[in-house]
């Protein structure tokens, strides 16, 4: 299978702060979301394949393209988009257009002013009169109007309002469907993850805790519900994450099937991808 973006060994030392060992593939034609608590090593993960920093370690394939490929080329076929706008707030939607017809050999004005159109974009306003939507959507048809092969975000669609960003993930599916595209996407909002991604890569505490396909993933965790004397009855291998409240325990296992055929007396529903990230951080101690 052709890798879009290839990432092995990533390390980066920080005050406080380490990433270890990194390691996902995303294939071409698919969305890969990343998940994980804030400060869990996602946006650093990021700004090292964006080359915004210099891991410490580790190898990084981008297009198939590796470490000593020309920069320029590379910078073509992706689309980026990040939590903090980059734009001048005194630009129009037409100055950038001109800009980016300069700066992207790739550019295409009609790709741009339709999806501007689409957007509801007013192309004679300055954008500082913009919504953070509006700035988003914005952002977003930069993005994809040089035929990029790779989007990159981080947090981009984080405070907007779920119309927006319904109206954002059909962009995202569309931009996918010729197979040759793919997307990098970081988001707290996992449920649009659930929507939209082929792919989950679970971040906790600078190290990826898993990456895999995300129908076999939610098909494989889930959550557990026993009384408060049950607890101490289950297997501690099948337990990944305990929630205690007045009633008794939530247990996220790791095998929803075999807690199901080896504990047929408690309810066992599937998890979500929130509920695996909240189990993760809050962890086995009950």
């Amino acid at each position: 299978m052709e890798q879009a973006l290839s990432v092995r060994g990533l390390r980066k030392q920080y005050d406080g702060f380490s990433l270890r060992d990194v390691s996902f593939d995303l294939p071409r034609g698919s969305i890969m979301g990343l998940i994980g608590e804030n400060g869990a090593g996602k946006t650093t993960t990021i700004s090292a394949i964006l080359g915004l920093i210099n891991p410490d370690a580790g190898r990084i394939e981008i297009l198939g393209k590796g470490p000593d490929a020309d920069v320029r080329e590379v910078h073509e076929k992706l689309g980026v988009v990040l939590d903090e706008f980059g734009f001048h707030g005194n630009l129009t939607i037409q100055d950038i257009d001109a800009i980016m017809a300069r700066m992207y050999r790739g550019w295409s004005r009609e790709a741009f002013r339709g999806y501007c159109k689409r957007f509801g974009l007013t192309s004679y306003k300055a954008i500082k009169t913009f919504s953070r939507g509006m700035k988003t959507k914005l952002s977003i048809a930069v993005a994809i109007s040089h035929d990029a092969e790779l989007l990159i975000l981080d947090e981009a669609t984080s405070g907007l309002d779920p119309v927006v960003r319904n109206e954002i993930l059909d962009i995202f599916l569309e931009f996918i469907q010729d197979k040759r595209r793919s997307i990098l996407i970081s988001s707290q909002i996992t449920s649009d993850l659930e929507r939209v991604a082929d792919y989950i890569t679970f971040f906790h505490r600078g190290e990826v805790v898993l990456s895999q396909n995300r129908d076999e993933l939610l098909e494989r965790y889930g959550v557990l519900r026993c009384g408060l004397g049950d607890f101490g009855k289950l297997d501690p291998a099948l337990v990944e994450g305990v929630r205690k409240n007045q009633f008794g325990y939530e247990v996220l296992v790791r095998d929803r099937r075999d807690a199901v055929r080896r504990y047929p007396n408690y309810p066992v529903d599937p998890a979500s991808l929130e509920e695996i990230v909240v189990f993760y951080v809050r962890g086995k101690e009950a």
